[in-house]
């Protein structure tokens, strides 16, 4: 884990804004960019020349999302490689430009500001309070941005588009599950361990919520990135007479909360955000008690999915990363990088390929089909893509240790929640 941590990406507004002011000093103005027309009468701009069309990728390889971020951008490679050898789109290539953050704040906001002024747009940004300290601007340049991020508060842009349930509405379709399979029950306590910042404070507000609405009781136990023993928040738990978890924070966290439950014989459902897992997990000490005791709320149907798209993806993947380990970040980034090719196909089409062509073109997709389970509606930038979440299980014996619980739906309370509120 890199020794700057979220506790940073989450400091005062105040030192936030002065981090921006020094970074933004170098990011031209969209009005400065020169859009132009290209080839085939294409209208050009920033990130796109005669021949390649050039993607930023902002990625974790080396913090707490390592193992994301690795699968994410390799599964993006793959794309590009991909839809290069079957001639790229609009008759140019495309190339990703990578930089590893290592989820920290300082290096996002950096990243953000020495590939923005080259780039159409962001096929990947790792971090929910990274790529809130930077919504400003890009509201500004209009460069479209695919997050790895799924907090509430990244709505209401047309330039940053989340792909997928937010993690207010994952939350809520989570506690759902637990009500409807797990015997959780009105006038029950329900424990929820959560990151402090973006992240985990949007899931907690999905907590709140369902709470309200099914007569729960929420017992918080707030964490920083850095606490990888969840001891005390499980001594909270149990004492709380909590019957049944959810976790806000990373593999690492999910693994040792269900590790010392079960070891404390502590026996009730905990549930994760879809950040909160990584199948490698499955081989360590904790694999039982997960294989046992845990759920996953996702967007989509895992990456060992019996669809078409998936085979294929799992046997490319395969193929180019023969060392490598199969998860949910390949889906995932497989996805968010289809998505972006998608509209820039559109926006070819309608032989605009600047930014705010490719913005235009995002908006008119409103049910696309990613072969992954679930539809996503691009149309509405007040709205995440879907309210849908599947719920899934830790299973070592499935491809991406993950296997459907239960297949994509929208709970009732998720269909009515205003998203954020």
């Amino acid at each position: 884990m890199s020794s700057r941590t979220l506790k940073r990406a989450t400091a005062t507004a105040t030192a936030l804004a002065a981090l921006l002011a020094v970074a933004g000093c170098s990011s031209k103005a969209e009005d400065d960019k020169g859009d132009k027309e290209g080839k085939g009468g294409v209208k050009t701009g920033v990130g796109v020349s005669a021949d390649t069309i050039t993607l930023g990728v902002l990625t974790d390889m080396t913090g707490v999302y390592a193992t994301l971020g690795k699968s994410v951008t390799q599964a993006q490679q793959l794309y590009v490689k991909q839809t290069n050898a079957d001639g790229g789109i609009c008759g140019r290539k495309l190339k990703l430009t990578v930089r590893d953050h290592g989820y920290d704040p300082q290096k996002a906001v950096a990243g953000y500001t020495e590939l923005e002024p080259d780039v159409l747009g962001f096929a990947q940004f790792i971090g929910s309070p990274f790529v809130a300290a930077v919504k400003q601007r890009v509201d500004s340049n209009k460069g479209l941005v695919l997050p790895q991020a799924w907090s509430a508060n990244l709505l209401g842009s047309p330039y940053v588009r989340v792909v997928g349930s937010t993690y207010d509405l994952e939350t809520i379709n989570a506690i759902d599950y637990l009500m409807k399979e797990k015997g959780l029950k009105k006038g029950d306590n329900l424990g929820h361990v959560y990151f402090e910042g973006d992240y985990g404070e949007n899931a907690l507000k999905g907590s709140k919520y369902m709470a309200k609405k099914s007569g729960l009781t929420v017992v918080e136990q707030k964490i920083k990135a850095t606490d990888n023993d969840m001891t005390a928040q499980v001594a909270a738990l149990k004492k709380a007479g909590v019957k049944g978890v959810v976790i806000s924070a990373g593999p690492r966290q999910a693994a040792s909360l269900v590790g010392v439950a079960a070891a404390g014989k502590f026996d009730v459902p905990i549930i994760g955000n879809n950040s909160a897992f990584a199948p490698q997990l499955l081989g360590t000490q904790a694999g039982p008690a997960l294989a046992k005791n845990y759920y996953v709320a996702s967007p989509t149907l895992p990456i060992g999915a019996d669809t078409p798209v998936a085979k294929k993806l799992v046997a490319d993947y395969k193929a180019a990363y023969p060392k490598d380990a199969l998860d949910n970040g390949v889906q995932a980034g497989w996805t968010a990088a289809s998505v972006f090719g998608e509209a820039l196909k559109k926006a070819c089409k309608s032989k605009d390929l600047t930014r705010e062509g490719l913005d235009k073109a995002l908006l008119t997709i409103n049910s696309y089909d990613t072969g992954f389970g679930v539809t996503q509606d691009f149309s509405d930038p007040k709205a995440p893509s879907s309210k849908e979440s599947v719920i899934l299980r830790p299973d070592k014996s499935v491809t991406g240790g993950m296997k459907v619980a239960r297949e994509p739906e929208a709970a009732e309370a998720a269909q009515s929640y205003t998203t954020g509120g």
